[in-house]
């Protein structure tokens, strides 16, 4: 399973996990991030194109994922981004209390095993008047495609490192202490739905 994670899986998600569809939503969500941003699960750094420099400080990318990280850097010198990588899990922010004017998670909340523990460190180190940005994929309106969901997870979660297609997100963002004030949610591909319900928009901690 390592040599999977560390050499196979990060050349997956780089060749599978941005098609045009998601793609087009990165571009509307991402260049909303603004000051000091910290980004969970910066994977292969797919979203690194898609900042506004003249509006971004610094970014912290949070990846636990060495070799993620290596795709990463590959990325961010097409830009002229500040970056600073934190390799650590997750739920476990490296950061003090207010210290970021955005957060950024895409197809991250998936994963993250203490998901809404991640929440609640995401609203911790956000500032007074800070942002959650999210896009991220997970349970389905549907009935059928629920089923198709529960059924296929195990799959989903071998393939992808522990991705849940199963989560409702805004049930989970809403639990981690945020008050989501817009979202757009979409199936992306017509195949497998099950695994392209989307959820994009962004959020306030409740404290604010």
């Amino acid at each position: 399973m390592a040599f999977y994670r560390d050499h196979i899986y990060p050349h997956l998600l780089r060749v599978l996990g941005d098609p045009k569809p998601i793609q087009e939503v990165r571009q509307r969500v991402v260049p909303l991030a603004q000051g000091d941003v910290l980004e969970i699960g910066v994977g292969p750094g797919v979203n690194f194109v898609h900042y506004d420099v003249s509006r971004v400080k610094r970014i912290y990318a949070l990846e636990p994922n060495a070799s993620m990280i290596r795709l990463a850097e590959q990325q961010r010198r097409r830009t002229k981004l500040n970056v600073e990588y934190l390799d650590l899990p997750g739920e476990r922010i490296p950061l003090p209390n207010a210290s970021v004017d955005t957060v950024v998670s895409t197809f991250t909340l998936c994963t993250i095993p203490g998901v809404v523990e991640a929440i609640r460190g995401i609203a911790r180190v956000l500032t007074p008047g800070g942002k959650f940005i999210f896009f991220e994929h997970g349970l389905a309106p549907d009935p059928r495609v629920r089923r198709w969901q529960q059924w296929s997870e195990p799959i989903s979660n071998w393939l992808f490192e522990g991705c849940h297609v199963t989560r409702d997100i805004p049930s989970l963002i809403s639990s981690g202490g945020f008050r989501i004030e817009q979202m757009e949610t979409a199936y992306l591909a017509p195949f497998p739905k099950s695994w392209t319900y989307c959820f994009w928009g962004t959020a306030t901690p409740r404290s604010q």
